[in-house]
């Protein structure tokens, strides 16, 4: 630890507002408690949550990091007490708690991955927040099997070209929305059997047709709003419904009765307050099921573009203007 610098550059987030209350700051770097590592960051995740922290609309939770961030790649540059599946210099990857805009970080060792061989860390970086959010709530509350009919919203997104990619890989049908023709030919080049252009078409109709009336086995959706009835309506008898987001609204009135007849199950989840037992948990599901499907190929990591660290605006711009394919991620410079 003698070798760590004091202090690091971070973006803070300097109140609400657009991308430009993103702040270089120079901040102290942090030491790790017990169970938790220091990452010497060389890539971090830019996410949604980032976005609407930085809006005030998702403020991190009591003893988080206030700074953005919930994914990083890099070495390990020290160790807390009782920390011990990682050595200083390791490659690796982690679900934070917040604070990953910075040069160092800090990780709870259970969320912390070994980076996969051939994998870089820019396309590391992209890996967590995605792939833990993926896997649990398609795999694991979802319980997706080889065979069904999956649709996810958002194809386009991260988390979308993760899921289709995850899902066609282990034997599912899928069917995915997205908003534009060049977004629905990325995602069917992913692996989707059909990419609905929602601003043309009519994603029940398209679920309908597909699947010659039987409808989808579950659905992975972070729209809310009216996609929840029209979700409800798409599902096949004992059919889940996941939702992870609600960009239309979290509020909506349901028709129980199409629930009951159908006997389906609707849940969801959020991810960043769940306890450091559950994210590792998480962490070997991903690292079984998921990571080995990234090192023989069958799963890439789609990066869109990156930016300097210096440039967070720039990137939560990018973001913002919903024309990115996969994920936008932050470079270290000097990493």
């Amino acid at each position: 630890m003698s070798a760590l610098p004091e202090t690091m550059t971070v973006i803070a987030i300097a109140g609400k507002g657009g991308p430009e209350v993103l702040t270089a700051e120079q901040r102290p770097v942090p030491l790790p408690g017990a169970g938790q590592v220091l990452i010497k960051v060389e890539a971090a995740g830019v996410n949604r949550p980032d976005v609407l922290q930085r809006k005030g609309l998702y403020p991190a939770p009591k003893g988080h990091s206030e700074l953005p961030g919930l994914e990083v790649a890099g070495t390990i540059a020290a160790l807390g007490e009782g920390a011990s599946r990682f050595k200083i210099g390791d490659r690796v990857m982690a679900l934070l708690n917040g604070g990953g805009y910075a040069e160092y970080a800090l990780a709870e060792e259970p969320a912390t991955l070994a980076v996969p061989k051939g994998v870089s860390m820019v396309e590391a970086a992209a890996i967590p927040e995605t792939f833990f959010t993926v896997w649990h709530n398609v795999f694991e509350r979802g319980g997706l099997k080889s065979g069904e009919w999956f649709l996810v919203h958002g194809g386009s997104s991260g988390i979308g070209v993760t899921a289709i990619q995850l899902a066609a890989a282990l034997g599912a049908k899928v069917i995915t929305t997205a908003g534009s023709p060049k977004k629905c030919e990325a995602c069917v080049a992913l692996g989707a059997e059909r990419a609905v252009d929602y601003t043309q078409e009519d994603f029940t109709e398209v679920v309908k047709a597909e699947t010659q009336g039987r409808g989808v086995d579950v659905i992975l959706d972070m729209v809310g709003g009216d996609y929840v009835d029209r979700n409800i309506r798409s599902l096949a008898d004992d059919g889940r419904l996941v939702n992870i987001g609600y960009q239309s609204g979290s509020k909506v009135t349901v028709d129980m009765m199409r629930v009951m007849l159908k006997r389906l199950t609707l849940t969801g989840s959020t991810l960043r307050i769940r306890p450091t037992e559950i994210k590792g948990a998480i962490a070997r599901g991903v690292e079984t099921h998921a990571l080995p499907l990234v090192e023989s190929g069958k799963v890439r990591v789609i990066v869109d573009s990156t930016f300097p660290l210096s440039k967070a605006a720039e990137a939560h711009a990018r973001m913002e203007t919903s024309q990115h394919i996969g994920k936008i991620v932050l470079t270290v410079a000097g990493a």
